[in-house]
């Protein structure tokens, strides 16, 4: 029989739902193709979505009405596209179903039951993809939704650093190109290591559980369930939190009786982290060279073995790494090793801070303020926001530093529901500079121009708000503002 063959008009249609299916939802490009698919201007990508949808099924129908569209019935330079177009409206039509799914997944180890898992699969074989195909592509509609699940939900704002940060993510995730993702690396993205960097409390750990939480996960089609939870599959520890010497038991466990109080084999975070997982090492400015040493190695030969072993077990998942120092002086001061560093930085992420934020867009403090109230309270407030809100000008201002971040912002919160009243943080970190400002100008040594940049950032890391330095310096706003800024 001949092949099948689009018309010019079907070909650019489809063309453009293929570069949808591998764009990224969070990027520009998305946004533009969609509205290139639809034909029509809108606000942002998810308003355009549905139509989007709507006339990729609409079109898939018209290639239907004779018999049901099957990939093999194309030449080969349309099956691609057609594949690409079939497989998209196949992951949308489940995507509600899969959002209720990960709710539930988020509350238990064990792997859930997938109800609509058979007429998915049903569905793709009968537009002529095999089985495997298909069970494959099912597991990638699955980590594709969870993905965008935990960063869509969990990272909010719409400032450039945090819109950039969502599209960091996602391709940490799949790549800058998720067709070649699928084509070479959906089940080889152990080796890519990951280093997050930010201020405390700006949502490290966040950005981490939305990358760990969305790796490939196989689906078992006689159990019908995925293979794993993606709870488990994320393992998190915060080096900080334990002395030197138990650090690598819990990290690479150890053997009964190897130390004093070894009292049962141990298994440390390496062996609990499956083939389809992966560890998250918070505070890893934190740890000595020698423990980096031992991570390096783990690193570069997939190998560890416990304290008091001699047996070697290997490391099949992925590393996520986090710190809030900055990574360039630690490395300058020898604390940290170039050849830890270059094992780790297969890709870097900065997190922003929250000030950042608020600077580039003022009205994601309210947005923040209304996400913390609703999971605090457990239903949305205007009443409250607006009440936090009010606190927060009068007492703060809007360029108030927020030295905690996110983590601040959320006992503020608190705070200010408790007793309406929140001050910031008072702890005063600017003696050091005070003492260096004092010797700087008794050397003669600066210029007036620099005495007063110096000066406005020492009251500015003192008090916390560009008005509270043009208060005490008797400058304007504008050029205190300009004065930090340099």
């Amino acid at each position: 029989m001949a092949k099948r063959k689009l018309n010019d008009n079907d070909r650019e249609f489809f063309s453009l739902v293929s570069r949808a299916a591998f764009a990224n939802p969070f990027s520009l490009t998305r946004f533009e193709i969609d509205k290139a698919i639809t034909q029509k201007t809108a606000k942002n990508w998810l308003e355009i979505r549905p139509e989007v949808i709507s006339k990729v099924s609409g079109r898939i129908a018209e290639l239907d009405k004779e018999k049901i569209a099957d990939i093999r019935d194309f030449q080969k330079n349309d099956s691609l596209i057609i594949q690409h177009a079939f497989l998209f409206q196949e992951y949308h039509l489940v995507n509600e179903d899969f959002d209720k799914l990960i709710a539930k997944q988020v509350n238990s180890e064990k792997p859930l039951d997938v109800p609509f898992a058979k007429e998915l699969i049903d569905n793709l074989l009968a537009r002529g993809f095999t089985k495997d195909e298909a069970k494959k592509y099912f597991a990638m509609f699955y980590q594709i939704r969870r993905a965008f699940y935990f960063i869509d939900k969990g990272l909010l704002g719409k400032c450039p650093s945090m819109t950039k940060l969502r599209v960091d993510l996602w391709n940490n995730i799949f790549t800058h190109d998720i067709f070649h993702y699928e084509k070479y690396l959906w089940d080889k993205m152990e080796d890519f290591s990951t280093l997050l960097l930010g201020p405390t409390g700006c949502g490290k750990g966040t950005a981490a559980a939305a990358i760990g939480r969305s790796g490939f996960i196989p689906f078992d089609e006689k159990k019908n369930v995925f293979a794993e939870s993606f709870i488990q599959s994320f393992v998190p520890i915060n080096l900080s939190q334990y002395a030197e010497s138990l650090l690598e038991s819990e990290l690479f466990g150890h053997s009964k009786g190897a130390f004093t109080g070894a009292i049962a084999d141990h298994k440390g975070i390496f062996a609990i982290c499956s083939k389809h997982g992966s560890i998250f090492l918070d505070e890893i400015g934190e740890i000595s060279t020698q423990v980096q040493i031992k991570l390096l190695q783990v690193l570069q030969e997939r190998e560890f073995t416990p304290v008091g072993s001699h047996k070697k077990l290997h490391f099949n998942g992925r590393v996520i790494a986090a710190t809030n120092q900055q990574i360039d002086k630690l490395r300058n001061e020898d604390k940290f090793r170039d050849d830890f560093y270059y094992r780790l930085c297969s890709d870097c992420i900065e997190v922003p801070s929250l000030q950042m934020r608020i600077h580039e867009n003022p009205a994601e403090l309210d947005e923040l303020i209304a996400k913390v109230i609703e999971k605090i309270t457990g239903q949305t407030s205007t009443e409250l926001v607006k009440t936090v809100a009010r606190v927060i000008d009068n007492n703060l201002s809007r360029d108030y530093h927020w030295p905690g971040n996110v983590r601040e912002l959320e006992q503020c919160i608190r705070r200010v529901i408790i007793k309406q009243d929140y001050e910031g943080d008072k702890l005063n970190r600017s003696s050091a500079g005070g003492d260096t400002l004092a010797i700087d100008t008794h050397d003669g040594s600066m210029s007036a121009t620099d005495v007063v940049k110096k000066y406005c950032r020492m009251l500015y890391e003192r008090h916390g708000t560009y008005a509270m330095v043009a208060k005490k310096t008797g400058l304007d706003n504008r050029t205190v503002k300009k004065h930090l800024l340099k």
